[in-house]
């Protein structure tokens, strides 16, 4: 399994609630696809250098994950159609 840190924008105009349990869901598809999220941490509610999708401000979350590729693929297909993830990036860490 390869390393990879996750960071993705969350939609601030919902419920806090909601907000959480779109981060939450991202970390379920992760984990059911047998990935290892070794850390996951909220970074907090953060203006955005510029408006997504109309959005000033969104909540960052950042994650450490352990996965192969077909995980990695299919996290990265189905946040893209999460309408309230605004961005997401996935950045494979150089084994050390």
């Amino acid at each position: 399994m390869k390393k990879y840190e996750i960071m993705f924008i969350v939609k601030a105009t919902q419920e806090s609630a909601d907000v959480k349990k779109t981060a939450e869901n991202a970390k379920k598809i992760l984990t059911a696809e047998k990935a290892n999220v070794t850390e996951f941490k909220e970074l907090g509610e953060k203006k955005l250098a510029y408006p997504i999708k109309k959005e000033i401000n969104g909540y960052y979350y950042v994650m450490q994950v352990e996965a192969n590729n077909e995980a990695i693929t299919e996290f990265d297909r189905k946040v893209k159609l999460d309408e309230n993830i605004l961005r997401h990036l996935i950045i494979r860490l150089d084994e050390e």
